[in-house]
């Protein structure tokens, strides 16, 4: 049985730590029930292997910039071009997906006939190859847990949504910042409701350098590209993350909107500054920094 749903990445070549982790990724997505279709762009090396190897769709050509980076509005019209199915999800090839992938996505579709599911990734530091026969899923998902960072409201690494949704792509680079705030932004001015994933359906980013990048993770958050892609957003910076989510599902399957996520976010962080940070010196003197500590849990901590 094969899901309505067809899988999207572009990924970077397939050399040392990067290249485990992407079959990692890669290989997890083929283990989601009903299996999705998987297409897998570009020339990278090793990208035509893993796909054969896996048995994915392959298209090598795809549009670039200047600077060879692969353009989001190609991948997206390709896709469309050479799937019948009736839903995409672009997915970073370092993202491993649960099992309960397909299930979210599905009670979305319920709901929604037009829709942008997204989510939080959780980082987690893997260097070996993973064992993906019988329950691989579990083990994963407790070392997660004991180990797992969640990223901020700004880490968005998929983007789930029904055929014909995305027109008229500005030429975003992939891999390259404000892309994906892009993604959320188009849907939110169009009225679509986008969906946090998160707490239904975890996914894991495997943690990694940016050897692959030519001007390394400087160019990826403040190169020439990035500044382009700040033009086509349109936006100040962080002005569409996973805060603009409209609903949430929930862990039991439920459909939660959600209201000034925003807002309510940038309180917290006016109240930890005004309260903590300021207060920290008196606090010091009096000889009460380290009970405040204890008292204001874990963010303090850095836990």
């Amino acid at each position: 049985m094969t899901a309505d749903l067809t899988i999207i990445a572009m990924p970077k070549p397939f050399v040392g730590h990067i290249g485990v982790i992407q079959r990692n990724a890669i290989t997890s997505w083929t283990k989601v029930h009903p299996r999705p279709e998987i297409i897998i762009f570009g020339t990278e090396q090793g990208a035509a292997d893993c796909a054969a190897s896996l048995g994915l769709v392959h298209i090598s050509e795809v549009a670039r910039n200047q600077y060879g980076t692969p353009l989001l509005a190609d991948i997206f019209s390709q896709a469309e071009k050479s799937s019948a199915s009736a839903l995409f999800a672009y997915v970073n090839a370092d993202i491993i997906l649960p099992a309960s992938f397909t299930a979210g996505i599905e009670i979305v579709r319920k709901k929604f006939s037009q829709f942008l599911a997204v989510g939080r990734r959780t980082n987690l530091d893997v260097r070996e190859p993973l064992d993906f026969s019988a329950d691989w899923e579990s083990p994963l998902l407790e070392r997660m847990r004991r180990e797992g960072q969640l990223e901020s409201h700004t880490g968005i690494d998929f983007f789930a949504f029904p055929r014909g949704t995305y027109v008229d792509v500005p030429p975003l680079a992939i891999g390259r910042v404000w892309f994906d705030q892009w993604c959320v932004k188009y849907a939110r001015n169009r009225g679509i409701p986008v969906v946090d994933m998160t707490p239904f359906s975890p996914i894991v980013h495997q943690l990694h350098h940016y050897d692959h990048v030519a001007g390394g993770k400087q160019w990826v958050y403040a190169g020439p590209e990035a500044d382009e892609n700040l033009v086509y957003y349109g936006s100040r910076p962080h002005a569409y993350t996973i805060l603009s989510a409209t609903h949430e599902l929930q862990p039991d399957g439920g459909l939660k909107r959600k209201f000034f996520r925003r807002e309510v976010l940038a309180a917290r962080e006016w109240a930890w500054e005004m309260f903590v940070n300021k207060t920290h010196p008196l606090r010091k003197r009096l000889g009460l920094s380290k009970s405040a500590t204890l008292a204001a849990g874990p963010k303090e901590r850095g836990s």
